[in-house]
């Protein structure tokens, strides 16, 4: 526990391997008892905290003649406290879908989280990144440590060294007498989830690239480095090889961050999926609402699975919880579902404040399905097979709606 054999610490001042600033000490000075204080130790085989409690031991006449202390590896308290905190995990098995595309990433994902090599994750935004990433770290050696994802375009570049490394007392203004300890040293034995790790700063990422061919870190405002043993999980929607070519990324880190690339498929190359996670995201959403499970109608599930959802899983879901809110009985239509057309003008990405009436509100949605499914489809014969209609219904449609489109 205090990484000092038996030899060098018998009959050895506890000062000459503990320090002298030491709680034991001054209760052994005043007999006062203290609880739950932190202790940094910093010795020759590096860096580490405990918390700890004492109590005086006293002879009959009340002279205080011992202390005895407990010491607890703050490392395992983190655990306890991540591990009562932490959500149910996730597992491949939890993840939605059946479609080739991907059945095979879930397959890549499986073996790879037995390894222990770093993991990129590539993917539009919306497409479950973070989900795989704690799919990775619940299926793999390391499931019985922390999980801890960080988003790195969240934070300024000051904050988020402070937060992924730590720092010691008096390292900037502010900063917490005792320092405190970062995010990898909070996952320690676990997995780190760097999120939008094309967002990190220069400086942020000269540090990654030090952990990860080093396995150490530095604290702000420390001349020390720590080691830590962490898995480390990143992941992005950006080019990083554009931004390689243009001096915006680190070569050498993409190098050290790309072993196993995983890509993401977005939503619109799973369309087969779309009934599948309509359905699960329709029962957690009606839970969470307190309202009965609404069923999709077929000309609603047309509707969605003929769009392109350039938001991917995200929006599908924005999307189906303005539905549940507003279906006013047993089954979600065509007109409870408001797609965006995110190439046409600002009213058809904001309907609302315009259209008054239910029948403006229906028109507007048949337009846009209309418009989708002609653009997904090439054809008025193909587009009316989708939407569930007839060739004739359809060019009917088009001509009532007045959109422009060859017979």
């Amino acid at each position: 526990m205090l990484r000092v054999t038996r030899a060098e610490a018998l009959e050895q001042p506890i000062a000459s391997f503990l320090g002298s600033d030491l709680p034991i000490l001054r209760c052994l000075a005043d007999g006062r008892p203290y609880n739950n204080i932190k202790l940094d130790i910093t010795g020759p085989r590096g860096r580490i905290c405990h918390l700890t409690s004492g109590r005086c031991l006293r002879d009959p006449a009340g002279t205080v003649v011992g202390v005895v202390a407990t010491m607890k590896d703050i490392a395992e308290l983190r655990q306890m406290v991540y591990t009562l905190a932490q959500p149910e995990a996730i597992t491949f098995s939890d993840l939605i879908g059946n479609t080739p595309a991907f059945n095979r990433v879930v397959a890549m994902g499986r073996m790879v989280a037995l390894g222990d090599s770093t993991v990129l994750l590539r993917g539009e935004s919306g497409t479950g990144k973070e989900l795989f990433a704690r799919a990775l770290h619940t299926e793999s050696p390391r499931r019985q440590k922390a999980f801890i994802p960080v988003n790195c375009a969240a934070l300024p570049e000051e904050l988020l060294e402070s937060e992924l490394f730590g720092y010691v007392g008096g390292a900037f203004t502010g900063a917490r007498k005792g320092g405190k300890a970062g995010l990898f040293a909070a996952a320690e034995g676990g997995t780190i989830f760097l999120d939008e790790i094309a967002e990190a700063s220069p400086a942020i990422q000269a540090k990654l690239l030090r952990v990860l061919q080093e396995g150490k870190i530095r604290r702000v405002g420390s001349n020390s480095e720590e080691p830590v043993n962490v898995r480390v999980i990143v992941a992005t929607h950006r080019d990083l090889e554009t931004m390689v070519r243009q001096g915006l990324f680190r070569e050498d880190l993409y190098y050290r961050l790309n072993v196993v690339p995983i890509f993401l498929p977005p939503l619109r190359e799973r369309r087969e999926d779309i009934p599948l996670l309509a359905r699960h995201f329709l029962d957690k959403l009606a839970r969470h609402l307190n309202r009965a499970v609404p069923e999709l109608t077929p000309a609603a599930l047309n509707k969605l699975t003929a769009y392109s959802w350039p938001g991917n899983i995200r929006e599908l879901v924005n999307v189906l919880e303005r539905a549940v809110n507003l279906v006013n009985g047993p089954q979600i239509l065509p007109e409870h579902i408001w797609l965006y057309n995110w190439e046409g003008p600002l009213l058809s990405r904001n309907p609302q404040p315009e259209l008054k009436t239910l029948a403006a509100i229906v028109r507007a949605v048949e337009a846009n399905a209309v418009q989708e499914a002609l653009k997904r489809h090439g054809s008025a014969r193909k587009a009316a097979r989708a939407l569930g209609l007839s060739h004739t219904a359809l060019l009917g449609k088009i001509k009532k709606l007045g959109l422009k489109w060859p017979a």
